[in-house]
C-alpha cells in the first residue's frame, strides 16, 4: 500500500481545481501560490500563455505575519490590474481551501476594486 504524501495531495487537489477554471483575455486567472514563508500572485491569460500582472513577498520589505503579507499582496496585485485595464478576474485557489491567507489575499484584492 503506497502512502501518498501532502504535496502529492496538495497537486491534486489543484489539478482538479485548474480543470475547471481558465483565464480568458476577457477575464484571467488570478492564481495564488502560498509557501511557508512568501505568498505570490499572479494575473494569467490562458489563451496565449501570458503573465499580465504579478506580485509576490519575496525581495518585498513586508514584515507582520504572512496574514498581513497575503493582504498587502491582494492590494498591490488588485493595483497591478487596474493599470493593466483589468477589472474581472477568475480566482484560482491552488488547491488550498478558502481560508486564512487566502481569504485574506482575495478580501483585499475585493476591496482594491478586483471583482472575481
Amino acid at each position: 500500500m503506497s502512502q501518498t504524501t501532502p504535496l502529492e495531495r496538495l497537486a491534486r487537489r489543484r489539478a482538479r481545481v485548474r480543470a475547471k477554471i481558465t483565464g480568458t483575455a476577457e477575464r484571467p486567472r488570478l492564481s495564488v501560490k502560498i509557501t511557508l514563508s512568501h505568498i505570490s500572485a499572479q494575473i494569467i491569460d490562458d489563451t496565449t500563455g501570458r503573465t499580465l500582472a504579478a506580485v509576490s513577498t519575496v525581495g518585498s520589505k513586508q514584515t507582520g505575519s504572512l496574514t498581513d503579507k497575503a493582504a498587502w499582496v491582494g492590494t498591490e496585485i488588485a493595483g497591478k490590474a487596474k493599470s493593466a485595464k483589468i477589472k474581472h478576474v477568475v480566482f484560482d485557489r491552488g488547491g488550498r481551501i478558502y481560508h486564512g491567507r487566502l481569504h485574506a489575499l482575495a478580501e483585499a484584492a475585493r476591496t482594491a476594486g478586483l471583482e472575481f
